[in-house]
């Protein structure tokens, strides 16, 4: 490879970090923590942020910080406009918010965590803080743990026991063991509950979305208050399976 190309792949390289770093801390940075955060030459990285700003990669924020650029978005939006799996889970999901009044989510596996990638808030406004783009380790969710539900049970241990963190509540399991078998048989079934494992007294009930090939590739689910998913829990349940079925039904999926 000739020192030119090593040069672009190089700044290629800087400008995902770039890029993820700035996505996972959810928040304007400055250049000179961006430098910190890469471990680059605060030099490469100054040169690399003006250029993502010349090019609305990058946009001001404040004085001294930058954070993501509108041309990020429309690529972001474009990308899951052609994914007939959003299109169709957008749909159900809306009409599930609608039936139930409750928030409803959909998620999807983004490397070692779980994205929040869809939402539609019920008409009671409860207050979710996971909004769309958040991201969460596996194993804090009842939609993370399904969607590596499908893998065999010693890639799911694998999985766990390298990503598998407390959560801030401090009630999310971290045995990589426990977490396998408990994915398991939650896609086995269909359907995953967490309750308050992310949040104080926040509940999750989800259901998988399957492709072709039987593997998860989102899920739907609903996000309310504990108590309220306690005393519903197999309406609720009963609901979020039959829009993971009708998904999977309109995408084409032969009912098992």
């Amino acid at each position: 490879m000739s020192g030119e190309a090593r040069k672009r792949v190089g700044a290629i390289d800087r400008t995902l970090q770039i890029l993820d770093i700035l996505t996972e801390r959810q928040q304007p940075m400055s250049t000179y923590d961006l430098a910190r955060s890469t471990g680059a030459p605060a030099s490469t990285i100054y040169k690399i942020v003006d250029e993502l700003l010349e090019r609305s990669m990058l946009s001001r924020s404040g004085e001294n910080s930058v954070w993501l650029g509108p041309r990020l978005m429309r690529y972001g939006l474009t990308y899951r406009s052609r994914m007939d799996v959003f299109k169709e889970a957008k749909r159900e999901m809306e009409a599930l918010a609608e039936e139930l009044g409750e928030t409803i989510q959909i998620c999807a596996r983004d490397d070692d965590m779980m994205t929040v990638i869809g939402m539609s808030r019920g008409e009671d406004h409860f207050n979710v803080a996971s909004d769309v783009g958040t991201r969460v380790p596996l194993n804090w969710t009842a939609s993370g743990r399904l969607l590596l539900g499908h893998l065999d049970e010693a890639e799911r241990v694998r999985i766990f026991s390298e990503i598998a963190r407390p959560s801030t509540t401090g009630r999310a399991e971290t045995d990589a063991v426990l977490l396998a078998e408990q994915a398991g048989r939650e896609f086995s079934e269909r359907l995953a509950v967490q309750m308050s494992a992310s949040e104080y007294a926040v509940a999750c009930i989800a259901a998988p979305i399957c492709d072709e090939t039987g593997a998860c590739v989102a899920t739907i689910s609903i996000v309310l208050p504990e108590t309220k998913a306690r005393a519903e829990t197999q309406r609720l349940s009963d609901a979020v399976r039959q829009s993971a079925r009708n998904i999977e039904t309109a995408l084409g999926r032969r009912a098992s």
